[in-house]
């Protein structure tokens, strides 16, 4: 994650300082290919636990471990140049505790080259928050659907709506409060997400709420349809990748099983046939 003149790493006083200025761009990023084709393009990377269902399959993220996150986090290292790396704390590396929280995020930060953390839960974390802070830790907060606490919400369902939207903006203002540099708003109603965005002075995250945020992140193998069966409202599909993947793989098998490939441009000539 070197920086030249050329190509500058984003810092955390920038992210901060795009409060009601030029929309943030954010994707997620797992490999260190993928950061390498985000990175130009993006303001923010971040290493989500969403990592646990997007490559290892699992039900949900509650089964991400801290080793997880320093693996992908050290791969997409590699491949950014100029998006702020964010990595996401895992569940149970940081709720016991801010003495716990500050150990797991120390143990991100040396060991990935991250710019900053994130954690998930609004004023319940904010004291956690603000001990990470005031020890030298950045952090992005996160709150409306908070994927780790699905458990108790009953499910992946929007959160803030009706008298429930002033939890949610409490939860906002209180991490803000905290020293949090900017906040995720999932799955919160638009209306909601743009009365935060007016009330809170650092910068809003949408995903699943409004245009109005101060930026946007999605899963990039959602925005790229990697996968084709799994289609969340919020998310818009850039590409197709996914079906042309399939559709590759099959022209594929076909080639091997016609004995098409491979052709005489795929393989080696002898030495006496004065070939590569």
């Amino acid at each position: 994650m070197s920086a030249s003149a050329e190509s500058r790493q984003m810092t955390v006083a920038e992210v901060r300082a795009r409060k009601g200025a030029a929309p943030l761009v954010c994707l997620t990023a797992y490999t260190t290919p993928m950061a390498e084709a985000v990175d130009a393009a993006c303001d923010v990377v971040l290493v989500g636990d969403s990592v646990g269902m997007v490559l290892h399959g699992l039900p949900s993220t509650l089964g991400v471990t801290m080793e997880m996150m320093l693996m992908h986090g050290r791969a997409v290292a590699r491949g950014l140049s100029h998006a702020l790396m964010v990595v996401d704390m895992p569940f149970g590396s940081y709720e016991e505790s801010p003495e716990q929280a500050f150990r797991n995020a120390a143990r991100l930060m040396a060991e990935t080259g991250c710019g900053a953390v994130k954690l998930e839960g609004g004023a319940a974390m904010a004291g956690t928050i603000r001990f990470l802070t005031a020890r030298g830790i950045p952090v992005m907060a996160h709150v409306g659907l908070t994927p780790q606490g699905v458990m108790g919400f009953g499910g992946y369902k929007v959160q803030g709506r009706g008298a429930d939207g002033a939890r949610v903006l409490a939860d906002a203002e209180a991490v803000a409060e905290a020293g949090a540099f900017a906040v995720v708003l999932e799955k919160v109603p638009a209306a909601l997400a743009d009365r935060i965005t007016d009330a809170v002075p650092i910068p809003t995250i949408g995903i699943g709420a409004s245009a109005g945020c101060d930026g946007q992140i999605l899963v990039v193998d959602d925005m790229l349809g990697v996968f084709t069966g799994f289609r969340p409202k919020f998310v818009k599909r850039y590409a197709e990748l996914g079906d042309a993947a399939r559709a590759a793989v099959e022209t594929y098998a076909e080639e091997v099983r016609s004995r098409r490939f491979p052709g005489p441009e795929h393989v080696f000539a002898d030495e006496t046939g004065g070939g590569a």
